[in-house]
């Protein structure tokens, strides 16, 4: 294993994401010599990506694990709400997810099952009664399982536990608190694991900003008292000049011959202070030593080569690729597969949500091309942080203009020019900056066998830091009036952005995104 991610040209993982761009809150489990990798999605459906992995580095999607309405009701569901971190184990031959949807807290904590990661998933098993976020599922030597949780009771702080039955979601106890973590603000993302006769209880503290770390407390008891580590939080980034900051959220998996690795959400801010990460939390990898019977973190052994995240798409079969999303919409109702690519439909009214089916932008410097058939509609064509931090290119009656959208302002901005109805194609990408913030937007279309810029714009508001929430910048199409078709999305790492050809795989089955179950 450690041999396989240090061989070759590779880069430090410390640095480097093994899945890159909006992907927070990872959690890991192995079966054999597989690993499997779940995140949370918030406002996204198909919501709770999946993927699989061999060497721990290279990430493959999979799929989805909340596919239906049932399982993820997503309609109307605000930016940053939706479904939260997740677990993702696996006992007695099938594998176990559990997550809060936190846009229906009424119903509780979510539980589905599986023989094959890849779905179909069962139906969701609601375990009310166990007010929080962030669950996690383990199993003790007899078959007792218990939730543990963050909290957010009223007038409570901390984690919590309960004893289940997984197979009905029943509680079967009361809740009752077992560690208040250090002191540190908001105590949250718990995963039990029993080792060498302890049980561990790792958490993070300190919000998942700057200060955000991993903490850990352990009981001979499952159910505690747990002893609080004495150098804790064992792991952080908090007041240094680290490239990753914001690391915390941590799990842990046991590889093979016994080695510990762990997967942790960082970010990677950039430009000048505060700095500022546009592409959300993303997923890194760090190995675990156990040492006088505690782990310890070493983020700096690890090298890799993640996979390259370039892709295009020209839609020629009938079910969308699992990388394709919807905020707060499900892509089923208003994108179909048509001979010449991928009808897209408006709302039913205007002024409506707009039905916008998106990729997350995972990469520093990127390119996103998106080309149009318009003979019955209009389109937008977006980079969106939130639904209210975005730039788009709008393509209206045969005109196309800027977009800007910064909290309450909504501005048009560049010239406007004409267009055929066929075969326009609009670009957005995300290039160096070239003063101060993270990177800059350029938005334009293709025009007279060259390209119109409409102009470059700052990448600091549709940041996090401005616009606040836990999501990162997804890049999309939609309709704003009638239908109109997508016959092909290119989304290319900034790397790659003058190598890639339409002649490759539709489906981009060379890069990381492809599926490999």
């Amino acid at each position: 294993m450690t041999e396989l991610m240090i061989a070759g040209a590779t880069a430090s993982l410390a640095t480097t994401p093994v899945v890159a761009g909006f992907h927070p809150d990872p959690t890991i489990c192995r079966v054999g010599d597989d690993y499997y990798l779940a995140n949370s999605s918030f406002e996204y459906f198909p919501g709770v990506p999946l993927r699989h992995s061999r060497d721990l580095v290279t990430w493959g999607l999979i799929g989805n694990a909340l596919t239906t309405v049932e399982s993820f009701p997503v309609t109307d569901v605000g930016s940053s709400q939706g479904v939260y971190a997740p677990t993702l184990r696996h006992h007695d031959g099938r594998f176990w997810l559990i997550t809060t949807n936190v846009s229906s807290p009424q119903d509780g904590h979510l539980l589905i099952s599986a023989t094959d990661p890849a779905g179909p998933w069962s139906d969701v098993r609601h375990i009310p009664g166990l007010v929080g976020i962030d669950p996690d599922i383990a199993w003790d030597d007899a078959g007792n399982c218990f939730v543990t949780y963050c909290t957010t009771a009223p007038g409570t702080a901390g984690i919590a536990q309960a004893r289940i039955d997984p197979e009905r979601g029943e509680r079967l106890e009361a809740p009752r608190p077992v560690w208040n973590g250090t002191g540190l603000a908001f105590p949250e993302a718990p995963h039990l694991y029993h080792v060498g006769g302890w049980w561990y209880l790792l958490i993070a503290e300190g919000g998942t900003e700057r200060g955000h770390g991993v903490s850990v407390a352990r009981s001979r008891n499952p159910e505690g008292p747990f002893m609080s580590h004495p150098s804790n939080p064992i792991f952080s980034h908090r007041s240094t000049s680290h490239a990753v900051q914001n690391t915390g959220h941590a799990d842990l998996v046991e590889g093979p011959g016994g080695r510990w690795f762990a997967v942790y959400l960082g970010v990677r801010p950039r430009g000048v202070t505060p700095q500022f990460h546009v592409n959300g939390r993303e997923t890194f990898l760090a190995a675990v030593d156990w040492i006088d019977g505690w782990p310890v973190f070493d983020e700096t052994s690890l090298r890799g080569v993640p996979a390259l995240n370039s892709f295009i798409d020209e839609f020629e079969e009938p079910v969308l690729h699992p990388r394709w999303v919807s905020p707060s919409a499900v892509p089923a109702t208003f994108a179909r597969s048509v001979p010449t690519g991928l009808a897209l439909t408006a709302p039913p009214a205007p002024g409506d949500r707009l039905n916008l089916l998106a990729v997350r932008a995972m990469d520093h410097e990127w390119s996103f091309e998106a080309e149009l058939e318009l003979a019955d509609g209009d389109a937008r064509v977006v980079v969106r942080l939130d639904d209210q931090h975005w730039y788009s290119v709008d393509i209206s009656r045969g005109t196309a203009s800027a977009l800007l959208q910064i909290g309450p302002l909504r501005q048009r901005v560049g010239s406007t020019v004409s267009l055929p109805t066929s075969g326009v194609t609009v670009s957005i990408k995300s290039v160096a900056a070239a003063q101060d913030g993270p990177d800059d937007v350029e938005l334009g279309v293709a025009l007279d066998g060259g390209e119109h810029r409409f102009g470059t714009f700052d990448g600091r508001y549709l940041s996090t830091e401005v616009a606040g929430g836990f999501t990162g910048r997804v890049v999309g199409v939609a309709a704003t009036r009638g239908e109109i078709v997508l016959r092909r999305a290119l989304y290319r790492t900034g790397a790659l952005a003058c190598d890639a050809h339409p002649s490759q795989s539709r489906r981009g089955d060379h890069d990381g995104e492809s599926p490999e179950h």
